[in-house]
């Protein structure tokens, strides 16, 4: 394959072990073509505490700076329109980790007269953050820009292995590099409670990061020409506890009922823990949201987007799976559009529901009101806490197929 060649597999290299190296607390350089930009050394701000970091400060000996999200800077007070700026250090006593961890995190913290006023963020600066989305971090970095004078030395720790070198394009296209390259792994006959002929397939994305199943259900040659499909983002606090602040247990539950009723189809269970944020940073969100702020505010706080998640992936299994066309189980318009942009004809769509509780209401009302999913019927129609038999009601699925062609 064209896309295999060995620079091509280089770069992919270089960003897996770029993430290894962050999700540990290690420094990596980040490099821009521009040439009037200079190397950046850049930290991981939820896990700097660890590491001794003082003398790769001295390694790059230049202007140290906080980089963050519009988001995150919004919730400091600073309007910006750039997706990211930097908080520049006034000198060279920097705050302790747990003084600038509270910077890029926590609600109600501001900066002081440490840091001057935000500028606009470059490439290098720009692609850190962007490694620490797809290493699951909080989305905030430490960075020194390396002086003239380091350079060479800079350049010396990178030849002997001490440092990792990343290019900021490189960098800045990080989720889209593993695109059409996930691989199928291994997959079984697994009965489910709610459909009995069921094969798990899995598949995992090149970085060895994240895994993702196709959960085929019923027999393939009965199924119909446009495919049931679910995409079910994994909620380990909800698919597995059973936890009452979302309806994501019942969803993947009712999803697997509805495909099975339908005559089989497939669920892909999709590693984006969280809309993307990942675990660590959803438990996050929640105890932000306990001081309250709703989910997406919540998720916002932190720096993230409205919702971190990419369905590239999904596109890439079900091509896979050989699957064109689909008749999508969701209330997510934007999982709609993802497919349709992936070449996926979505022939129609069918709601699909949890049960409205006290604990979830909230949760659901954020998301049909800011992200826009389509919950209208099922937040008019029910009541908070309603029976054991209202919830098998819906477990049919009662809203209407809508055409989308």
């Amino acid at each position: 394959m064209e896309t295999l060649n060995p620079d091509f597999m280089n770069t992919m290299h270089q960003i897996e072990r770029a993430v290894f190296d962050l999700r540990r607390g290690m420094p990596v350089v980040i490099t821009s073509a521009n040439e009037h930009e200079t190397p950046v050394l850049v930290w991981p701000l939820e896990a700097i505490g660890g590491v001794n970091w003082s003398g790769w400060l001295d390694q790059g000996a230049g202007q140290a700076a906080l980089v963050l999200t519009r988001h995150r800077l919004a919730a400091l007070g600073h309007k910006f329109r750039a997706e990211a700026a930097c908080l520049p250090l006034t000198g060279k006593a920097l705050p302790s980790p747990d003084e600038l961890y509270r910077l890029a995190s926590e609600d109600g913290a501001a900066p002081d007269q440490r840091f001057d006023s935000p500028r606009p963020a470059g490439a290098a600066e720009r692609g850190a953050l962007a490694l620490m989305r797809r290493a699951l971090l909080v989305p905030a970095a430490l960075t020194v820009r390396v002086d003239n004078s380091r350079l060479e030395r800079l350049g010396a720790a990178v030849s002997q292995g001490q440092i990792l070198r990343v290019e900021a394009a490189d960098a800045l296209r990080c989720f889209e590099l593993s695109g059409g390259l996930v691989r199928r792994v291994s997959e079984a006959d697994i009965p489910l409670a709610e459909a009995a002929h069921t094969r798990f397939i899995l598949f995992r994305e090149p970085d060895g990061l994240r895994e993702h199943i196709a959960i085929c259900i019923g027999q393939r040659d009965a199924w119909s020409d446009a495919v049931p499909l679910r995409l079910h983002s994994a909620c380990l606090t909800g698919d597995l506890f059973g936890s009452l602040r979302c309806d994501c247990g019942e969803q993947l539950r009712n999803g697997v009922a509805t495909i099975e009723r339908l005559g089989g189809g497939v669920l892909l269970y999709l590693a984006q823990e969280g809309r993307g944020i990942g675990l660590a940073n959803k438990l996050r969100a929640y105890t932000l949201q306990d001081q309250g702020h709703d989910t997406v505010d919540a998720d916002q706080v932190l720096g993230f987007g409205e919702d971190e998640r990419r369905y590239g992936v999904a596109v890439d299994m079900l091509a896979e799976l050989n699957i064109s066309r689909v008749r999508l189980l969701t209330n997510n318009p934007t999982k709609m559009k993802a497919l349709a942009d992936g070449g996926i004809e979505v022939v129609s769509r069918e709601g699909l529901y949890g049960q409205v509780t006290e604990q979830n209401r909230r949760y659901l009302s954020a998301k049909a009101n800011r992200s826009g999913h389509l919950l209208d019927e099922v937040l008019s129609s029910s009541t908070c806490g309603a029976g054991r038999g209202k919830k098998e009601e819906r477990r049919g699925n009662t809203a209407p197929l809508v055409s989308h062609r």
